[in-house]
């Protein structure tokens, strides 16, 4: 099985996920653990110009994998016009 994030993104990613999350879900007090999670994000790297062939979908996200396919569904939905009422992402 593949890395889920390809080498040469993998530190850029996960810093910017982090520093995501500490900016949407930060400490209710500086210096103390973060509390509970009220935003989520999703952060997306792909690269262009691959023609269909060989391409590779990155991703990093501070929610769940359900949460994520949620999104995504949610998502595709919408690109085809037929956006969803329901869903937790």
């Amino acid at each position: 099985m593949a890395e889920p994030i390809e080498p040469q993104h993998h530190k850029m990613m996960n810093d910017l996920a982090h520093e995501l999350d500490g900016r949407f879900n930060p400490p209710i007090l500086p210096g103390l653990p973060r509390g509970e999670r009220k935003t989520g994000f999703f952060l997306a790297v792909f690269d262009f110009n691959t023609n269909g062939e060989g391409g590779r979908f990155n991703y990093i996200s501070n929610a769940d994998r359900l949460d994520v396919r949620v999104l995504l569904r949610e998502m595709q939905a919408r690109f085809e016009g037929q956006a969803q009422t329901s869903g937790r992402a």
